[in-house]
């Protein structure tokens, strides 16, 4: 099924739509999807060095713009769909945690958890909730998101070959080490 999965990645990163998916995957993550994009992102760039910055630069966007997202969520409909979404991934104390965080550390918080696994649509509507300055949390969002998406495109375009080889011979144990990354994040918020 993993190696299915990772084909159809594959082949999607040579059709025109293939930007689009990415940039609605990065959207969702940051305000309502638990995965994170970089699942699509390597494998786009690993089949595509050569467009590597072009699809870090949309991840980066569709991040920006689902934290944009996020951050409204979390302004204008925290005790509706802002509760629904914490409740869903149960993230109740981590949301507590991380909106004192804010009090304490403000942006700060948003570069270092956008580096991580951590679900950062946690971080976008607590940003809202909080009232982070709209342009600083927007700026924020760009450079550590895009930090952590032009890292990873430019290992794929500096080594997208020999990576690719790698995946697709250990594919199964680089699905695991993706998903511990995500159970990790979850954890990490969670505990």
């Amino acid at each position: 099924m993993i190696k299915s999965l990772y084909d159809w990645v594959l082949r999607q990163a040579e059709k025109p739509h293939a930007a689009w998916i990415l940039f609605f995957v990065a959207l969702a993550e940051a305000s309502v999807f638990p995965l994170p994009p970089d699942i699509l992102l390597l494998p786009m760039a690993a089949a595509r060095p050569d467009r590597a910055w072009r699809l870090a630069a949309i991840c980066t966007l569709g991040s920006v713009v689902g934290g944009l997202i996020g951050y409204g969520i979390g302004m204008a409909a925290m005790a509706t769909l802002g509760q629904w979404i914490v409740d869903t991934y149960h993230l109740q104390n981590a949301f507590a945690a991380f909106h004192d965080g804010f009090a304490k550390w403000g942006v700060w918080i948003i570069v270092a958890k956008g580096l991580t696994p951590i679900p950062f649509k946690l971080v976008t509507i607590a940003s809202g909730v909080a009232g982070l300055n709209l342009a600083v949390f927007v700026a924020a969002c760009a450079a550590t998101r895009g930090a952590r998406f032009f890292i990873v495109a430019g290992l794929m375009r500096r080594f997208g070959t020999p990576i690719r080889g790698f995946i697709e011979k250990h594919l199964g144990w680089v699905a695991i080490a993706v998903l511990l990354a995500v159970i990790a994040g979850f954890w990490l918020v969670l505990r």
